[in-house]
C-alpha cells in the first residue's frame, strides 16, 4: 500500500471518528431558528443524546431549567412551559459538554397544511395571486416550514427542512393557501403564525395514512390497490405519512388544513372511511383531537360515465357531518375553468378555511361561516321542501336557481324549478307529479347559484341513494 493511499485512509478514519464524537446532542431539524412554537400549552420537545445523559433546557420565556434524561436508545422527550404569544425568544439545550442554541423563536399558533396539488401550488407554479403577493412578503410574525417531497417505506424521525422567516424567497415554493390562511389569521388575531406545508401533487389519501391501517382493512386495501404506479407521484400506502408527517408528529399545532380528493375519485366509495381513518391516525399520533378542516373538491370535467366526483363530494360531506371537530368548505363558485383541475382562486379558498378556524378555534362570532349542507326533505303535494344544516340566516340565489332535478318513483329525473322560502328550498316541476327525490348540483361540473346569507355556496346533494 503506497503512502498516498495510507494517508487517505487515515484522513477518512479521523473524519469518521470526528463525526461519531461531534453532535452527540441532536434535535430534529424542525426545531430550528425562526420556528413558531404553539402558545398556551405545554410544548412537546425532543431529541437525541448519549444514553443516560441528563438534558438541561433553558428558554427566555420561562424561568426554571427543564430537565430530561435519555433512555437506553439515546432518546429524550420533555415539555417546555407554555407561554403567551410573542418573542423573539431563545432556547439553549445542554447535555454533557455540548449545547445547541436556537434563536429568533416566536410563540404563537401553528397550522399544518397538507394534501395534493391544490394545496401544494404557489408561485413555483406561476400562480398569479401569490406572485403578486411576493413583493410584500415581509411580515416578521409569519414563519414557514416547507417539507420537501420524500417518501419512505418505514416511519422516519427526521426531515431535511428548517423554519424560515417570510420573504419572497421562502414564499416561492410554499403553499399559496397555507400562506393566505396565515396572513388572514395573523391580521385578525395579531399573533405570530407558523405554517407547515407538507403536500404533494397527484397523491391519494392512502399515501398519507399509516400503511398498517390500510393493509389490515380489506375494504381499504382493495381500493388502495387501484392506485397504480406513476413516475411523478408515490402510490404505496403510508409512504408520505412515514416521511412527510410522522417525523414531526407531536409538534404542537392549533389545527390542520387539507385539500385533496381528486386522486381518489375513481375509488369514491371508500373515501369517507379512508378520511376518518387518516384523520384519526394523525390525531392519535399527536395525542390531540385537533380541528381538521378540508376543501370539498371543485367542479372539474373528469369525463366519467357516472358522476364519480359528485359521489366523492357526498363522501366528504359524510366525513364533515359525522367526524367530530371537522369542517368543510365548498368552492363550487370559485372555478374559472372546469377543464383545469387547479382553480386559480386560492386566496378565497384560504379565506373560507381561515374563517372556520376563526369561528371555532378563536371563537369569533361569525355568522353563516359554513356552507349549508342538506339535512332533510318533506314532500308537500307536488313539491319537495328541503331543509339544511349550517344555516343561520336565509338562502339567497343569483337569479333563477340552477342545477336542480326532481324525480318520482320511476327514478326519472327532470329539470326542476326552485323557490326560496326563508331557510327552505322548495323544488317542483310540472313534469313530475308525486315527486320523491331531488338532486342539486349533483354532477361533476355543476357550479350552482344557491348561497347562504354570507355568500357561501350550498353543498351539492341528492336526497336519494339510487
Amino acid at each position: 500500500m503506497n503512502l498516498k493511499r495510507l494517508f487517505l485512509l487515515f484522513i477518512l478514519a479521523v473524519f469518521a471518528f470526528q463525526q461519531n464524537v461531534i453532535a452527540q446532542l441532536r434535535i430534529p431539524n424542525f426545531f430550528s431558528d425562526h420556528m413558531v412554537l404553539q402558545r398556551g400549552t405545554d410544548i412537546n420537545f425532543w431529541g437525541l443524546a448519549p444514553a443516560s445523559s441528563e438534558i438541561k433546557i433553558v428558554g427566555t420565556w420561562f424561568q426554571d431549567t427543564v430537565k430530561a434524561k435519555t433512555n437506553g436508545d439515546g432518546q429524550w422527550k420533555t415539555t417546555l412551559p407554555e407561554g403567551k404569544a410573542g418573542g423573539p425568544y431563545e432556547i439553549k439545550i445542554m447535555a454533557n459538554q455540548e449545547s445547541i442554541t436556537l434563536k429568533d423563536i416566536l410563540l404563537g399558533d401553528v397550522f399544518l397544511c397538507s394534501g395534493q396539488s391544490n394545496m401544494e401550488w404557489g408561485a413555483a407554479q406561476n400562480l398569479k395571486e401569490i406572485i403578486d403577493e411576493m413583493p410584500n412578503a415581509n411580515n416578521p410574525n409569519i414563519r414557514l416550514l416547507h417539507i420537501s417531497r420524500n417518501g419512505a417505506l418505514t416511519p422516519q424521525d427526521q426531515i431535511s427542512n428548517q423554519w424560515a422567516t417570510l420573504s419572497a424567497e421562502s414564499l416561492k415554493p410554499f403553499s399559496a393557501i397555507g400562506y393566505f390562511i396565515a396572513k388572514e389569521i395573523n391580521a385578525q388575531e395579531n399573533v405570530p403564525i407558523g405554517v407547515i406545508n407538507s403536500s404533494w401533487g397527484g397523491t391519494a389519501a392512502e399515501v398519507w395514512t399509516p400503511s398498517y391501517l390500510i393493509e389490515n382493512d380489506p375494504f381499504l386495501l382493495q381500493r388502495a390497490k387501484a392506485q397504480g404506479a406513476n413516475d411523478w407521484r408515490p402510490h404505496n400506502s403510508g409512504v408520505l405519512w412515514n416521511a412527510m408527517i410522522h417525523p414531526f408528529a407531536g409538534y404542537n399545532i392549533s389545527a390542520a388544513f387539507w385539500y385533496q380528493g381528486e386522486s381518489n375519485v375513481g375509488t369514491w366509495d371508500g373515501y369517507d372511511k379512508l378520511m376518518k381513518t387518516m384523520i384519526s391516525s394523525w390525531r392519535s399520533a399527536w395525542n390531540d383531537d385537533f380541528p381538521f378542516y378540508f376543501v370539498q373538491i371543485a367542479p372539474f370535467q373528469y369525463n366519467n360515465k357516472e358522476p364519480l366526483a359528485a359521489y366523492l363530494r357526498e363522501q366528504q360531506v359524510k366525513t364533515a357531518t359525522e367526524l367530530p371537530n371537522t369542517g368543510m368548505v365548498v368552492i363550487t363558485d370559485l372555478v374559472d375553468n372546469i377543464k383545469d383541475i387547479h382553480p386559480i382562486q386560492k386566496k378565497a379558498v384560504a379565506k373560507r378555511l381561515a374563517d372556520l378556524a376563526l369561528a371555532e378555534v378563536y371563537h369569533k362570532p361569525l355568522k353563516d361561516y359554513k356552507s349549508p349542507i342538506y339535512k332533510s326533505k318533506e314532500i308537500k303535494g307536488n313539491s319537495i321542501e328541503i331543509s339544511f344544516s349550517n344555516l343561520e340566516g336565509k338562502l339567497t340565489s343569483k337569479g333563477e336557481i340552477t342545477d336542480l332535478l326532481i324525480a318520482g318513483a320511476d327514478q326519472q329525473f327532470k329539470p326542476a324549478k326552485g323557490k326560496i322560502k326563508g331557510d327552505k328550498l322548495i323544488v317542483e316541476s310540472a313534469e313530475v307529479r308525486n315527486p320523491v327525490a331531488v338532486r342539486f348540483g349533483f354532477t361533476e361540473i355543476a357550479m350552482p347559484n344557491l348561497f347562504n346569507s354570507n355568500g357561501l355556496p350550498v353543498s351539492p346533494f341528492r336526497t336519494d341513494q339510487w
